[in-house]
């Protein structure tokens, strides 16, 4: 008979959804149950991890999010999503009015490692000057609708953003809770495009505007919402901050980072060219994960000294493609992993090599759930100062047992064969 034994865990305790997966909007007022749990484990029959979540009361089969964008821009894709087993899909952005927004082609570019403009070196970067979605409200409504009425057990997330406009935003919010949708995810965070109607990073660069609209959001309300944070910002907390505390169940980071791809040599035109024209776009891919890493484990510091990370979540995004980039974000403390650009370049299938190596990595280390080590290497950041000061006692210590012992009166019985190797040079 396989002996038991406790372990302790660490995690937050996430309370089980209802029959449907689903859970209303957090109250405010409402403690939620403490952090630290015991669960008894068979050491003779060791179960195969288990990857399910459950982040605002939403529960997903794995911690895979389809992020918004082109992955998510339509029926037929998010139902390819589903089917292929990601945990959740948030749809590309919407808005009130499609008709104001113009895509052009081409419309990406990549970056590859080595010389770039090759085809043989691996894409490490990829831009995209891409708008959201310019497809009409009603009709991303009602497919909306049609798969939470084929895929009832499954996480569907709208992303919105509009203009400064506190009734449209309420009309917005209304429409797309009403379409079905688990939650809302706000695209405070685009780089390009529209800027001039305080839409996007216009917004989520601008703290004051931030609380003012997440306000507006938050009161309207009635399912969960993320905030979506860009990392064109000196400090990523501050936003961050400010999202949470103006009633934001979660923040996503991050939103794609504004660039300037490169310059064609032969041409002398910037990419990606457009009739010989270009503007900086968004920045994503293999590149950009170190940068989100660094914003995630910033944001989720905050999260956990300001807000003790017990009623509020967070979904990181950034350059994920393998198992492992998804376990550093979740050692940081993030509840959820989006992907996107990935998607793009490896298609839906990827979410099979992800669960596959995240739980090749949990049993190298006998994590038996994703709570057992979310947010276990944040302990491990401090500053420059404090690694002086490690340092210099860490040398100390050494050198006090290469030196042996400093007095007869050390000398211990217990001790006393040690004690002598202590003091011996050769």
């Amino acid at each position: 008979m396989a002996s038991l034994g406790l372990k302790q865990l660490g995690g937050a305790h996430r309370p089980p959804a209802d029959a449907a997966g689903l859970r209303c909007r957090r109250r405010p007022g409402l403690s939620p149950p403490g952090r630290v749990g015991f669960r008894v484990l068979a050491s003779g029959d060791r179960a195969e991890p288990d990857l399910s979540v459950t982040v605002n009361g939403l529960h997903m089969p794995n911690p895979f999010v389809i992020g918004s964008g082109p992955p998510g821009t339509n029926y037929t894709v998010m139902k390819r999503a589903f089917d292929e087993g990601w945990g959740a899909v948030i749809a590309k952005t919407v808005s009130l009015e499609a008709d104001k927004v113009i895509n052009v082609t081409p419309r990406y570019a990549r970056l590859r490692a080595g010389v770039n403009g090759s085809a043989k070196g691996q894409i490490i970067g990829w831009e995209n000057i891409e708008l959201i979605s310019d497809r009409p409200l009603e009709t991303m409504l009602k497919e909306f609708k049609q798969l939470k009425e084929e895929y009832p057990d499954r996480i569907l997330i709208a992303s919105i953003m509009e203009e400064y406009n506190k009734a449209a935003w309420e009309e917005l919010i209304d429409r797309v809770e009403q379409s079905g949708v688990d939650a809302i995810e706000i695209n405070f965070s685009c780089p390009h495009g529209m800027p001039e109607r305080k839409m996007g990073a216009a917004v989520g660069q601008d703290c004051a505007l931030l609380e003012e609209v997440c306000g507006w959001i938050n009161a309207k309300a009635t399912i969960p919402v993320w905030a979506k944070m860009t990392p064109n910002i000196t400090d990523i907390t501050q936003p961050a901050r400010v999202a949470l505390k103006s009633g934001c169940e979660g923040v996503s980071a991050i939103n794609t980072i504004m660039i300037v791809m490169g310059i064609n040599l032969q041409t002398l035109r910037p990419e990606p060219c457009v009739e010989g024209y270009s503007t900086p776009g968004g920045y994503s891919s293999k590149a950009v994960h170190p940068i989100a890493l660094a914003k995630v484990m910033s944001i989720a510091k905050m999260m956990k000294s300001e807000f003790d990370d017990k009623d509020h979540t967070l979904s990181a995004i950034g350059g994920v493609e393998t198992g492992g980039d998804a376990a550093e974000f979740i050692l940081l403390g993030a509840d959820t992993v989006q992907v996107c650009t990935g998607v793009m370049m490896q298609g839906y299938g990827l979410v099979k090599k992800l669960c596959a190596e995240l739980k090749d990595f949990m049993k190298t280390h006998n994590f038996s759930t994703i709570e057992d080590f979310r947010g276990s290497s944040l302990q491990y950041f401090t500053t420059h100062t404090d690694l002086v000061q490690r340092q210099q006692e860490a040398i100390r210590q050494r050198k006090a047992v290469r030196k042996g012992l400093q007095s007869d009166k050390d000398w211990t019985g217990d001790g006393f064969v040690k004690e002598s190797e202590s003091m011996v040079s050769n």
